[in-house]
C-alpha cells in the first residue's frame, strides 16, 4: 500500500538502488525532486542520459572519459615513464586532486576477490602488462586499496 503517490514511490525505489542511499534518503530525494522546477528536473534527466550516452572508458588507461584517449593520456606534458595503477576511476580523481602525480594511470576496474568471483581475467591486467612491454616504463606505482582484495591484487601483480 502506497502512502504517497505511486510516482514518488517508483522514484524512491530508483534512488534506493544507488550506493549509500537508504529508503529514508531515497524518499527525501524523491520529495525534493517534486519541489524542483520542471526545467531543473529535465536538466537532471538530461545529465543522467548524457552520462550513459557519452561517457566511456579510455582505450589506453581504462579511465572514464568522453574523448578517446582521455585527457590525461592525450596530455603530452605528462611523464610517460611512470604508471600509477589504481582500482577504479574515482581513485584517479583522488590522486589528481593532489596535483602531485604527473605520470599516467592504469585503471584495473576492481581488485581480485575470489569470494566474489573476480579473478585476474576480470581485471585490466593483460592491458597493463601490454602497456609496460610496449613502452619505456621506468616505474609502476601500485596505488591499490589497503584491504584484503587490494593486497591480494598487489601480490598478484
Amino acid at each position: 500500500m502506497f502512502y504517497t503517490a505511486e510516482s514518488i514511490e517508483q522514484l524512491a525505489e530508483q534512488f534506493a538502488q544507488l550506493p549509500g542511499i537508504g529508503r529514508k534518503t531515497a524518499h527525501r530525494l524523491a520529495l525534493f525532486v517534486l519541489k524542483m522546477s520542471r526545467e531543473d528536473v529535465v536538466t537532471l534527466a538530461k545529465a543522467l542520459v548524457n552520462v550513459k550516452d557519452k561517457v566511456r572508458y579510455c582505450s589506453i588507461c581504462s579511465n572514464i572519459t568522453e574523448s578517446d584517449p582521455c585527457a590525461i593520456c592525450a596530455n603530452s606534458k605528462r611523464e610517460r615513464s611512470f604508471i600509477c595503477v589504481v582500482e577504479e576511476p574515482h581513485d584517479v580523481l583522488a590522486i589528481e586532486k593532489t596535483h602531485e602525480f604527473k605520470g599516467l594511470y592504469h585503471v584495473l576496474g576492481g581488485s581480485l576477490s575470489p569470494l566474489d568471483g573476480i579473478g585476474p581475467d576480470d581485471l585490466k591486467i593483460k592491458e597493463l602488462l601490454q602497456r609496460i612491454s610496449n613502452g619505456p616504463i621506468d616505474e609502476v606505482i601500485l596505488a591499490l586499496n589497503p584491504n584484503v582484495e587490494g593486497e591480494a591484487t598487489t601480490l598478484y601483480l
